[in-house]
């Protein structure tokens, strides 16, 4: 390793085929991750360009706290303006991605342009810069297929960021695929169709070689060295932490079926009579009698103490899909009918090939059924479906491009997307303060962006929802802006005092004492105002309105929280 490098904004310009790094603009330097996507996106993209053209940008950014390896805070955020909802978009991921970035000093890595000439091509990104390579000979293959022979040429230790065939056919579900500390392509920044643009910009892969590099410096490492203990010692004496090390998030399978919130059948039950048979209980059990290559419990990156992640392997004990998370299970599972958790491990991995977002095609495949296209509960119609859209057929392409606009063609009302993005795997009916998030967030219906379902509340009363989903959400964007893995924020909620004794140990700052806060909300600011210019009024923040009037069985709830009052959310 190298001395510290000094932070910088990488600028590559595919039309010109060009590379430079530039300082860092003040009112960029203390922000990073999903914050700082949204203040390059303010600043430098104009919000009514077309998603898939030229002025569009591709920004990966770490967050502030990425490259020191604390434990679940190295992820990596991936951006632009989506051309799934058609605002700002944020997607963040594990695996290696943002630690290598952070290796080389990169604040934030910023894709212009496309290229003049048809051909697929990598950015190969090392301390020497940025070279551009040939790609021809990976078009067309699946995210499993393509790493194999990067790896073979640029080594074992590097970073990769990639695209399949769904970003390749510029479908809007396209996530971008990370690699795992296991060098699989298993941490996708899913949501939104960011892999659509990397592939408008004829981008098969970003290779990054951060082993020039160096840990970024600290301003005081000592004082750098205890709080990650104090943050490390609360996170793992918090008992969630042992829950999603032994069950990953499918541990919340059964508690979903209990709050009556487990989509089931596109969102017709809020319980699906094989729940336990999908659940993280149940996939333990097997997953410890089958043994081979099963892990119940699995760190997507280095230096992660939680370890949720999972290894599911197959009777014959062969790895079949890692990780297999709830959201899979809830949207390509009981959202389907299908109570097996090998089909949907089988599903699972014919998405992540494709390179798309299983959350999104689960609720596509939910509008197939209801338009006839396939019966609940046949996984085997389900994979010829997928296949489909692995031929890019019409009928591919249409479920290819999700719920939205999937249930507009195939004539389908219930279609569970908020700003065209699909619902995830809890019903807003009964968990509603997810609900006001899923209305409300800029980034589109995303559980991510503020999951109320641990408050300790009364779920099916619609008082007290708007606050509940405020807090939420602003904290999220908080540890998004971090780099902060949601888990991360079993520890950080117990030691909060570590966040701004991290952020003055790192850079020097005086943070506030809610500095999580403070960036959550700053960015949230950012988020909505490129909304604002982008088109988007308060009219997109809603739910389906079947939601508001159909009620969910077993609790016979519908989504009732008052309009006006989710109007006011952002109005702190």
């Amino acid at each position: 390793m190298t001395s510290s490098i000094s932070p910088a904004v990488w600028r590559v310009n595919l039309r010109e085929k060009s590379f430079r790094r530039e300082a860092v603009p003040a009112s960029w330097e203390r922000l990073g991750g999903r914050g700082l996507l949204a203040r390059i996106l303010l600043d430098e993209v104009d919000p009514t360009c077309d998603p898939l053209g030229p002025r569009n940008k591709l920004i990966l950014a770490p967050g502030l706290l990425v490259g020191h390896m604390i434990s679940s805070t190295d992820r990596i955020s991936i951006g632009a303006k989506s051309p799934l909802t058609g605002g700002v978009k944020e997607a963040n991921a594990g695996g290696r991605t943002g630690l290598q970035l952070a290796l080389l000093g990169v604040k934030a890595l910023i894709i212009e342009e496309q290229p003049t000439e048809p051909g697929w091509q990598l950015l190969h990104l090392s301390a020497d810069g940025v070279r551009f390579e040939p790609a021809d000979d990976l078009a067309g293959l699946g995210v499993y297929d393509t790493v194999p022979p990067l790896l073979q040429r640029y080594g074992n230790k590097v970073a990769i960021a990639l695209i399949g065939p769904g970003g390749e056919m510029r479908l809007r579900t396209a996530g971008i695929q990370n690699l795992d500390k296991d060098r699989s392509p298993s941490r996708i920044s899913a949501r939104g169709g960011i892999g659509a643009v990397m592939g408008q910009k004829g981008l098969k892969a970003i290779v990054i070689d951060g082993s020039g590099g160096a840990k970024p410096s600290l301003a005081d490492p000592q004082a750098f060295k205890a709080a990650q203990k104090e943050f490390t010692q609360a996170l793992m004496a918090h008992p969630q932490t042992a829950t999603y090390r032994d069950y990953g998030t499918a541990g919340i399978v059964m508690m979903c079926q209990g709050f009556g919130c487990l989509p089931t059948r596109s969102f017709r039950s809020g319980q699906f009579e094989s729940a336990e048979t999908i659940s993280g209980e149940y996939m333990r059990q097997v997953l410890l009698q089958r043994d081979g290559d099963c892990e119940t419990s699995h760190a997507c990156m280095a230096g992660c103490t939680i370890r949720s992640s999972n290894v599911y392997g197959g009777p014959d004990g062969k790895a079949i899909v890692s990780p297999l998370e709830y959201e899979t299970i809830g949207l390509m599972g009981s959202n389907l009918g299908i109570g097996d958790l090998d089909t949907i491990a089988r599903l699972n991995y014919e998405v992540n090939d494709l390179g798309l977002d299983s959350i999104e095609i689960g609720a596509a495949l939910g509008v197939a059924a209801e338009a006839g296209l396939m019966e609940f509960g046949d996984g085997e119609r389900a994979m010829q479906l997928l296949k489909e859209i692995r031929r890019n057929t019409p009928l591919g392409h249409i479920l290819g491009n999700g719920p939205a606009i999937a249930g507009q063609v195939l004539g389908v009302e219930r279609v569970p997307v908020v700003k065209n993005q699909a619902i995830s795997a809890y019903d807003p009916r009964t968990i509603k303060g997810t609900g006001v998030t899923y209305a409300t967030s800029p980034q589109g219906a995303d559980h991510t962006a503020g999951l109320t379902i641990r408050a300790k509340v009364n779920h099916l009363d619609p008082a007290g929802q708007v606050e509940l989903s405020r807090k939420a959400q602003i904290n999220m964007a908080g540890y998004d802006t971090l780099g902060a893995c949601i888990f991360a924020g079993f520890g950080y909620a117990a030691a909060p005092h570590t966040i701004p004794a991290l952020l003055k140990a790192r850079y020097g700052w005086d943070a506030p004492a809610d500095a999580l806060q403070a960036l959550g909300r700053e960015t949230l600011k950012l988020e909505r105002e490129f909304n604002r210019r982008a088109g988007f009024t308060a009219a997109h923040d809603r739910l389906p309105e079947w939601m508001t009037r159909e009620p969910l069985p077993p609790m016979n709830a519908v989504f009732d929280v008052p309009p006006e009052e989710m109007d006011q959310l952002f109005n702190w």
